[in-house]
């Protein structure tokens, strides 16, 4: 089965005080409901939003509850706070309780949700669940994005966008130079090529993509195509785009060439990884920081691939312009 799942913002909803908690409990449950969700699944996404955004209030007093579609019939919620952590085997059982509430909170999450995943230490939290309409099937896809433009801009001027077929997927991320309105333009001009053949040959489609960014700021952008049969994996980049492979005791970064797609650049030459499976692959643009050590989070590298986003968001954005984090877990996927 082909899958698409196109380029979007991450809405963020700040959790700060218990009125707030509420209010995310709509606006999720409405989301869900845009999304298709019949209302008993909806009625399990808003459950999962007030026990996230009421933990982040019992443990860390304020936080930030991320929502997005997962591209694939689901909703994902994160809760990410700053706070000191807490004892995750304890949480889950029902009856414990940090915060003198009954304690039932983690535990009707993590039965509730199709996907549930937490990283907590000393720097704070990241609690992921991911639902799906029990009558879809849909299969979890061990990626996560974490998107966010300049000061909450409508316009972002980054992209990204994940085209699966059995066996591969083909991934694009994209920074239009600046931020606004015409760094979305240029992002997005690149989308849409991709869009349209993902798989194309990296230099065929770099040629295309620079045609269609053409007459726009122009911007940085990464391709990265993974095929499961052959085990392998090909880079190719132009401009500014961060990209790192994550093995078991191992991190390297992929080199890029220097240029502006849709404005000018010399060459899209491709480099080939062999004998990748099981890793992990983060594209982000230059909204984050590179100084980042997965190392530095131990056992972070086996979570979700969601909460990895998450977390390098909230520990290293620059706030200082859009941001995007891709991480995804180099493996076969049925879509």
């Amino acid at each position: 089965m082909d899958v698409n799942i196109p380029s979007a913002l991450t809405q963020v909803l700040l959790i700060e005080d218990v009125s707030q908690v509420g209010y995310a409990r709509r606006t999720a449950q409405q989301f869900a409901e845009q999304l298709g969700f019949d209302e008993t699944d909806a009625g399990r996404v808003a459950l999962v939003a007030t026990e996230l955004a009421s933990n982040i209030l019992k443990h860390a007093a304020h936080g930030e509850l991320h929502l997005r579609a997962t591209g694939n019939q689901g909703v994902e919620l994160i809760a990410v706070d700053r706070g000191q952590g807490f004892d995750l085997d304890s949480c889950l059982v029902d009856g414990f309780s940090t915060g003198g509430t009954q304690g039932i909170g983690m535990g009707a999450i993590s039965r509730v949700a199709q996907v549930f995943d937490v990283y907590a230490d000393q720097r704070g939290t990241a609690m992921l669940a991911r639902l799906y309409p029990r009558a879809a099937g849909a299969k979890d896809i061990r990626y996560g994005v974490s998107q966010h433009s300049l000061h909450h801009d409508p316009a972002c001027g980054d992209a990204w966008h994940l085209a699966i077929q059995p066996g591969r997927f083909s991934v694009m991320v994209a920074d239009g130079l600046g931020h606004g309105s015409e760094a979305e333009r240029a992002a997005r001009a690149g989308e849409e090529v991709f869009a349209h053949d993902a798989f194309l040959d990296a230099g065929v489609l770099f040629n295309d993509l620079h045609i269609g960014m053409t007459g726009t700021r122009g911007g940085a952008v990464a391709v990265a195509q993974y095929d499961a049969t052959a085990d392998s994996l090909r880079f190719t980049g132009v401009g500014n785009i961060g990209a790192s492979l994550i093995g078991p005791g191992k991190s390297r970064g992929l080199a890029s060439h220097p240029g502006i797609v849709g404005v000018q650049f010399r060459k899209a030459q491709p480099f080939d990884y062999a004998e990748v499976s099981g890793q992990l692959l983060i594209l982000y643009s230059d909204g984050l920081q590179s100084r980042w050590n997965l190392a530095d989070y131990p056992g972070l590298s086996h979570r979700h691939p969601a909460l990895i986003a998450a977390i390098l968001h909230r520990d290293f954005c620059r706030g200082r312009d859009d941001v995007t984090v891709f991480v995804i877990a180099l493996e076969a996927i049925d879509g």
